[in-house]
């Protein structure tokens, strides 16, 4: 009878593959946000125009209609005023776009907080 000691094994060096999801949504996110590097200036003005023209009445109605905070008023300007430096400071596409979904999504969760 052989001991494991005294049996012939095998060792491979080559690695099992594994699997990579690459169908998540930080994935998109990044591949949408690259491809747009050519169109950085578009999206800083898309971006400036339309909080100018949809974001920086929202704490005025919230404020004012529904007695919401100041605080309100400070994340509106700070997001805004955000997005301008970074657009005219040369920051990356990615910041861009971030800072201006991260706006969207913040200023969608203070209209549902606020008037639901």
């Amino acid at each position: 009878m052989e001991t494991t000691m005294s049996t012939r094994v095998q060792w491979t060096t080559t690695q099992p593959a594994t699997k990579t999801i690459t169908n998540n949504l930080g994935n998109k996110w990044n591949t949408f946000v690259n491809s747009q590097a050519d169109n950085k200036t578009l999206w800083f003005l898309v971006s400036l125009v339309f909080q100018g023209v949809f974001f920086l009445p929202i704490p005025a109605v919230l404020l004012y209609y529904f007695n919401a905070p100041i605080l309100v008023l400070a994340v509106t300007l700070t997001l805004f005023f955000a997005n301008i430096i970074a657009g005219m400071g040369g920051a990356g596409i990615k910041t861009l776009l971030t800072l201006f979904a991260a706006s969207i999504v913040l200023h969608a969760l203070m209209l549902i907080v606020f008037t639901i």
